[in-house]
């Protein structure tokens, strides 16, 4: 990594403000309940200030639109209030990450159910807006996946797009050799390694089979991907597409990826640590993905309460993974990173494995049992040993298993939601879940500081001077940025906390903060800037790293993508010849996809 001569000044010299270790505003947690989300929250994304988007499956919930049920909301924070969204097509169990230009793209998702279309390829693009006229906009025939995507991870490239990796091409929720896509691809498409926007084959994909949905995607400051699923890592160059087989397997046979999922999170990258990267993975289970075992699982399977942390530089990989223990195990839970550099474990159950309907003792339909009611809260700075507490956070009564979310939101309280474990929307034990919860840490209840100046676009190495009014007698001052990042089935993507170089004028009314030094530590797009003082946040404001370009577009990859069917499509039509005449035919107009050996 390159830094330029002023920012080693800066970091040599110390005049800058970081998360300084213990520096956690004292006090008591609360949780409250409070608002509907009108459609379950599958699927959860901060866009904007003031409101976070909900996707859900397409089924028979409360919220109507358009003369039919919605499976789409945009929920705003501070009136706690939703209003239905129009995707064309079912979302379920897609993903989403954001572009360089602050655009929100879902991808994937399922075939017909109900109403709407299949979105199996489909691309959605949502660019937020504070008026409550922006909507989704989704069109198959001019923008779509290179294949079928259920249950694929995503994350946003140092250039402002978006990777998609893995999944399946059929909703089956091991991911079995048969339907498998062990692929990864580009939106928008790029001409890259041959293949002019096509998808691109995995070999680790096949490796972690099969026990590998939703596999873990973290980017790395060097530009590189750390990817973990089933009980395997590696470091992956999408560039060379080169797998670096360096790392060593996840210890005691845990397995961490669908449909067994831990909760995942790069551990903070800042000025003081050199933005040195380290990854937390915590929960999971042992059991055995082989499909006779998976055939008789049970909703009473034990699951892990392992927590493993790796620093990914030469010498944190020669010492390998550092085990620690939770104060009780769990899947399907999220590791929710706070301003002050603390991670807070919410939701998932103890027992079982995420699904529904495909254990022989289920609880209602749920695949698993005993919820987690009670979150955890990790400090990555404190001595092994002492990390971890319950000690304070408040129980919920809220079960959230399977299809449960939860994200930090500009305020720095954390909203949990959603949780469906049934095939549609039921009220029996572990019922379809609409209510809302806000968990606050001790910071909240403190005088904020705030500030003014923050630019629409916050460009790297680049100085902003903000206007500060920091509360009497505050002493340690410093500033992050953070994606919070796109939440589904336990999974948490794109989520980072970046420090910021900072200084403080002498009469303490203005911070001047740096950008982050490269795309490859905060990738351009979307960030919520936090000032902190003595480890009490700020609101966070919404800018754009970067100087808010559009991604960049290949359009001969673009049009050789929509020139064919996508990947799997012949084999998707054979498996399933009920299907309607009208989703059979919808990429009619193109050639059957060539041959591709896997």
């Amino acid at each position: 990594m390159k830094l330029s001569p002023a920012f080693r000044f800066i970091l040599t010299s110390g005049i800058f403000g970081a998360l300084t270790a213990g520096q956690f505003a004292p006090g008591e947690w609360s949780l409250v309940q409070d608002g509907l989300s009108g459609v379950s929250a599958l699927e959860l994304a901060i866009v904007s200030e003031t409101t976070a988007m909900i996707f859900d499956k397409v089924e028979h919930n409360p919220l109507q639109t358009n003369g039919h049920v919605a499976w789409a909301a945009e929920l705003d924070l501070v009136t706690k209030t939703v209003r239905p969204l129009n995707p064309t097509s079912n979302t379920w169990c897609g993903t989403g990450s954001f572009l360089s230009n602050g655009t929100m793209v879902s991808v994937g998702g399922n075939p017909v159910v109900i109403t709407g279309g299949d979105g199996l390829a489909a691309v959605r693009l949502f660019d937020p807006c504070e008026d409550g006229n922006c909507d989704l906009f989704e069109n198959q025939n001019v923008r779509r996946a290179a294949s079928l995507r259920w249950y694929t991870s995503s994350a946003r490239l140092e250039d402002g797009s978006m990777i998609l990796f893995g999944g399946s091409w059929d909703n089956i929720i091991v991911d079995l050799p048969n339907v498998t896509n062990p692929t990864y691809e580009f939106y928008p498409p790029k001409n890259i390694h041959g293949q002019n926007g096509t998808p691109i084959f995995v070999p680790f994909l096949m490796e972690t089979l099969n026990a590998n949905h939703f596999p873990i995607l973290i980017q790395l400051p060097d530009g590189n991907f750390f990817v973990a699923a089933n009980t395997k890592a590696i470091i992956f160059d999408w560039k060379t597409n080169w797998e670096v087989r360096r790392l060593p397997d996840v210890p005691n046979g845990v397995r961490i990826s669908n449909p067994i999922p831990a909760g995942a999170t790069l551990l903070p990258l800042t000025p003081e640590n050199n933005y040195t990267p380290e990854v937390l993975i915590c929960g999971g289970s042992v059991f055995d993905d082989s499909l006779p075992h998976f055939d008789n699982l049970s909703s009473q399977e034990p699951t892990s309460d392992q927590c493993i942390r790796m620093v990914l530089n030469d010498e944190g990989i020669a010492k390998g993974w550092e085990v620690e223990h939770m104060p009780d195990p769990r899947i399907m839970s999220e590791l929710i990173l706070l301003p002050d550099g603390r991670v807070t474990i919410v939701n998932g159950a103890q027992t079982g494995v995420s699904g529904y309907d495909r254990v022989p003792d289920p609880i209602g339909e749920c695949n698993s049992d005993h919820p987690a009611f009670t979150p955890s809260l990790y400090d990555p700075q404190a001595a092994s040993g002492k990390r971890f507490t319950q000690e304070g956070l408040p129980t919920s009564d809220i079960a959230r298993m399977y299809h449960s979310t939860a994200t930090l939101t500009p305020n720095a309280s954390i909203l949990l939601a959603g949780s469906n474990p049934n095939t549609d929307v039921e009220t029996h034990v572990f019922p379809t879940e609409y209510r809302l919860e806000w968990l606050s840490p001790p910071y909240m209840q403190h005088i904020r500081p705030t500030f003014t100046g923050l630019p629409a676009t916050f460009d790297y190495d680049s100085q902003v001077t903000l206007d500060v009014d920091i509360p009497e007698g505050g002493e340690n001052v410093s500033a992050v940025i953070m994606d919070f990042g796109f939440a589904t089935h336990g999974v948490h993507m794109n989520q980072r906390l970046v420090g910021l170089v900072s200084q403080l004028s002498n009469d303490k009314t203005k911070l001047t903060i740096t950008g982050p030094p490269s795309p490859a530590i905060y990738s351009p797009g979307p960030a919520f800037v936090f000032v902190l003082v003595d480890g009490v946040p700020s609101f966070g404001s919404k800018t754009l790293i970067g100087t808010g370009a559009q991604p960049p577009l290949d359009e001969g990859a673009l049009n050789n993508v929509l020139s064919q069917q996508p990947l799997f499509w012949d084999k998707w039509t054979a498996a399933h010849p009920n299907a309607s005449d009208a989703e059979r035919n919808m990429f009619s107009s193109v050639p059957a996809p060539s041959p591709t050996g896997y």
